[in-house]
């Protein structure tokens, strides 16, 4: 029982406070296509990647006290802070899960942009298809955020510094 919710325990515990839904969602997206065994099913939305199963999963767990969901004003919209809990910490020193080291993944994650994140989780969404035509993809649904072919390219070199952590 709340095997799943264990896990995104786990990333708190290694991240630390995670600040904002978006980067969240991207953290644990690109997490679950290096293979660590997150299950939760991601479609494509406005921001990239997301998951409607991973949005209830954080708030059941807001809501039995393992993780504190602060909301702060900024400027037109609201942003959201998460943090572990001393219960949170408890629950999962006495949980089980089948989760391998993150080997400093997560804290690397959190220490990116969400906008940044976005671009490497959408990357990722769409790594069936050659190079050029994913950066047609980010240059066609991401128009608002107005990448680069550095960016990307600066995505993929991030993709494989994870991929490499994740295996050594």
């Amino acid at each position: 029982m709340l095997k799943d919710h264990v896990k995104v325990l786990k990333v708190f515990s290694e991240a630390g406070e995670v600040i904002g839904r978006k980067k969240l969602q991207k953290m644990i997206y690109i997490a679950k296509k290096l293979n660590f065994p997150f299950y939760e099913r991601y479609d494509f939305h406005f921001y990239g990647p997301y998951s409607e199963e991973l949005t209830l999963r954080v708030e059941e767990l807001c809501n039995l006290g393992f993780v504190e969901e602060v909301k702060e004003k900024k400027g037109g919209y609201n942003q959201y802070r998460y943090l572990l809990t001393e219960i949170g910490e408890q629950f999962l020193a006495q949980s089980e899960t089948d989760l391998p080291p993150f080997n400093g993944c997560m804290v690397e994650m959190n220490d990116q942009s969400s906008r940044f994140l976005e671009l490497v989780s959408t990357v990722l969404y769409f790594e069936g298809l050659d190079k050029e035509e994913v950066k047609e993809k980010v240059f066609t649904l991401k128009s608002k955020q107005r990448y680069t072919e550095e960016e990307i390219e600066e995505a993929y070199q991030y993709i494989e510094k994870l991929r490499n952590k994740v295996t050594h």
